[in-house]
């Protein structure tokens, strides 16, 4: 786990927020960004690949769009015979 210090300002399926904790289960596993949205303060983790960077114009970072939402599958059941 690492507290990030300072935050950084990243944009998620549910919009603008600061990221505040980077947690690393492993090498099997996604990183997990805890962050605090701009719009109603709620905490939220996410998944790596729902992480992106906000725009900074200092870094030459152009502005991007928000990752789509990650449609998570759901196991099938197979009948036993």
């Amino acid at each position: 786990m690492l507290q990030l210090n300072p935050p950084i300002p990243v944009i998620t399926p549910k919009g603008k927020g600061l990221a505040h904790v980077l947690i690393d289960y492993g090498a099997e596993h996604d990183l997990v960004w805890i962050v605090f949205q701009d719009e109603n303060g709620e905490c939220w983790s996410f998944n790596n690949k729902e992480v992106r960077a906000q725009a900074n114009i200092t870094m030459n970072r152009p502005i991007v769009s928000a990752p789509s939402p990650i449609q998570r599958e759901r196991p099938r059941v197979v009948p036993n015979e």
